[in-house]
């Protein structure tokens, strides 16, 4: 009886009802969505960094995996790398943001296809002018560019020669001379990349090379999976809890102006209620359900929204930004916003449980 009750108060009201769920599902998909491009983006990275098939990276001494640039590693360091023993191949790349999130990166094409295979050409062909570029499908999509079009980087004019499949250490690259030039770092690399005889050398070799080297950062590539996280992105946490903090304030002020509203437009309501015997717990519980309701109906929006905001960033900015769909948030996000309706509809469901049946019977 009382949920049927509850449900018809809740259709008897569609366009409040419905803008209530809408903006708790917004509120939900913000959440989703800002989780998902996080561990998406990070994930991507790694992806492309393990495509290249070496086996340890090497970056500059006091940078990170996370730092867009930073070339002051000497590149005659590959000839020390290349000695060391189980070393089989080694590839040293320049990375340099070109705005945003964005980066291109310099190689050494020789060195790049020995250690990785090459890339796989959708349309087009390697380097054959310093002012050629190499861009991934994902890239050329988003650019609307094809073999032979000219793009503005770095402040001068590039010829796409080639577009390949993406996965493979970036979504650009250049010649790695041609970029140590234009970035002021002739002779100087941003990482190296070391392919072994054998992969079950990998920890053997890296603990003498961090023993030979103690200030350049080394990582397997088993290592790299973890590295890229959430937790190792400094500020990337908090800047989560920021938007989770907001999620909740909106959906605090969202319930509470619904039900607060709901409550004085059926306060001759609530008092036919009391007057039939209903208590102050009744009263509270119907307005609580109607919460618990809300709050479910826009979870449920909100992860059907967040498909729709990873179909957007595939389909406009699929070079740029990587979405994924964490299912692990979908309960976090839903009890998220279900506590903060839950909190949102506490004093008008506390109003309406102490109206005055009398009073409320004469309310105009």
């Amino acid at each position: 009886m009382v949920n049927k009750l509850v449900i018809e108060n809740l259709k008897h009201r569609p366009v409040r009802t419905l803008l209530s769920i809408l903006a708790i599902g917004l509120e939900v998909t913000m959440m989703l969505t800002l989780v998902g491009l996080s561990e998406g983006m990070l994930e991507d990275t790694a992806r492309r960094a393990r495509g290249v098939g070496a086996d340890i990276l090497v970056r500059a001494p006091g940078t990170s995996l996370i730092s867009l640039s930073s070339a002051s590693m000497p590149q005659k360091i590959m000839e020390f790398f290349a000695s060391q023993p189980h070393v089989k191949m080694v590839a040293g790349t320049v990375v340099h943001p070109i705005g945003g999130v964005n980066t291109i990166t310099g190689i050494d094409l020789a060195e790049f296809e020995r250690i990785s295979g090459g890339f796989k050409y959708v349309a087009g062909g390697p380097f054959r002018n310093p002012d050629d570029v190499i861009v991934d499908t994902y890239y050329a999509s988003q650019n609307n560019l094809k073999v032979g079009s000219t793009i503005r980087l770095l402040n001068r004019d590039w010829h796409v020669c080639g577009i390949v499949e993406p996965g493979k250490l970036a979504r650009l690259v250049i010649p790695r001379a041609t970029l140590q030039d234009l970035a002021g770092a002739t002779g100087k690399l941003s990482q190296v990349f070391l392919k072994l005889d054998d992969p079950a050398n990998t920890n053997r070799v890296l603990a003498a090379l961090k023993e030979k080297l103690p200030d350049y950062p080394m990582y397997s590539m088993e290592e790299l999976t973890t590295l890229y996280s959430v937790s190792n992105v400094p500020g990337l946490s908090a800047f989560i809890g920021v938007i989770v903090a907001l999620s909740i304030v909106v959906g605090f002020l969202v319930v509470f102006l619904s039900m607060y509203t709901a409550i004085l437009e059926r306060t001759r309501e609530v008092g036919i209620l009391k007057a039939l015997g209903a208590s102050p717990a009744y009263i509270l519980n119907i307005i609580l359900r109607e919460t618990v309701l809300l709050a479910l109906a826009g979870s449920a929006l909100g992860i059907i929204l967040t498909y729709g905001s990873r179909w957007a960033v595939v389909t406009l900015a699929p070079a740029s930004l990587s979405q994924k769909i964490v299912y692990g948030w979908w309960p976090i996000a839903s009890a998220i916003a279900l506590a903060g309706a839950l909190f949102g509809a506490l004093y008008p469901a506390w109003r309406a449980a102490r109206q005055d049946a009398i009073e409320a019977l004469t309310y105009e």
